[in-house]
């Protein structure tokens, strides 16, 4: 019996397509390898990117239509932003613990005992105390009784410092590309071709209504948060509070999660409770209160139009992206789960509104 001609074409036509397909799937498969390192550098500059693109097009319309020079100055002024600040941070966290480090080896370090509403505050009063107390008049019984807890806390702390310093230079390096973007003038067609490509004939809407989203929550939620932890920053700085730079972006990670930041201002009002006179202790707590709830006058004028994303979504957003990506994930969870809520929202109503026509 002869084969049949044209199922023997089919089979090799069907082969073909087949291989061609898995080599294709492979390449697309080993790019996503390849970029995915990068994968959080590359949204957060296309997040940069839009978000500073006001800024950037009225910058170049000053300067008489240079697209390379008013991307350098953006760069500049986002390197400065994230440089100086992290520069402060970490050299008041290590020369902290350098004096530390120098006292101990030294034997002239000593913890004051402590002051005697220290045994007053509610909950962990007496135990804060009773710990103090000990640690002020023989830290070494302290430091063995508590060994495991305090290198597990040490070990803790130290790879946050890592995970901080490598998350610096992810964003100095998505400052740069964002810069880069900003200058290349197809990045918005490029854009709304792939929504077109995506969506169809609201390629333009959904283009339009990912801009205004990114740029809505970057200013609302991130720029709110960084602003506040400023403010609180400040003044625990000049009130003269241990490692103030901790505490202020602990501040900021909570501003972010939508959490109130007095998780981290109310204890620390306690501290200057019981280490500063009654009157400064109060002046610094008014204005670190005012500091805290500033993010009520503050949103309003920064989130600009537009429905707000839950902030149920925010937060799943900004814990999954710090699990994903680490510390940038505060910023790229927050912008992806919102972009992503905004979006689903849209092709929800166009499918109402599609089944509302036909009745």
């Amino acid at each position: 019996m002869k084969d049949d001609p044209k199922l023997n074409s089919t089979f090799h036509y069907a082969l073909e397509i087949i291989i061609r397909l898995g080599f294709l799937f492979l390449l697309i498969a080993w790019c996503f390898q390849l970029l995915y390192p990068f994968a959080g550098i590359i949204v957060w500059a296309v997040i940069l990117a839009i978000a500073t693109a006001p800024i950037y097009e009225a910058l170049n319309s000053k300067l008489g239509d240079k697209p390379k020079l008013s991307s350098t100055l953006i760069i500049i002024a986002g390197l400065s932003l994230i440089i100086v600040p992290s520069w402060l941070f970490l050299d008041s966290m290590f020369t902290g613990i350098e004096a530390i480090s120098e006292d101990l080896s030294s034997d002239a370090f000593s913890i004051p005992p402590p002051p005697e509403n220290v045994a007053d505050w509610p909950l962990v009063g007496k135990n804060v105390h009773g710990i103090w107390s000990m640690a002020s008049t023989n830290l070494e019984d302290v430091i063995v009784k508590y060994k495991d807890q305090i290198l597990n806390i040490a070990s803790s702390l130290f790879e946050g410092i890592l995970s901080i310093g490598g998350s610096i230079i992810q964003f100095v390096i998505s400052t740069i590309i964002a810069g880069i973007l900003l200058a290349t003038k197809g990045t918005d067609y490029t854009a709304r071709k792939f929504f077109r490509r995506l969506v169809g004939k609201r390629g333009d809407e959904f283009t339009e209504a990912t801009e205004v989203t990114v740029r809505n929550v970057t200013k609302g939620v991130l720029g709110v948060a960084v602003i506040q932890a400023v403010l609180v920053g400040i003044g625990f700085l000049l009130a003269g509070v241990p490692y103030a730079g901790l505490w202020a972006l602990l501040v900021m990670i909570l501003a972010i999660l939508q959490l109130p930041p007095l998780i981290v201002i109310l204890p620390v009002i306690i501290y200057l409770f019981s280490m500063e006179s009654t009157l400064t202790a109060s002046l610094w707590t008014v204005y670190l209160l005012l500091a805290g709830a500033s993010d009520n006058l503050l949103k309003p004028l920064l989130l600009g139009k537009g429905a707000p994303v839950p902030m149920l979504v925010i937060f799943l957003g900004v814990i999954g992206g710090f699990m994903l990506s680490g510390f940038i994930g505060l910023f790229t969870g927050a912008i992806a789960i919102s972009l992503g809520y905004k979006l689903f929202l849209a092709w929800l109503n166009e499918g109402e509104n599609k089944d509302v026509a036909r009745l």
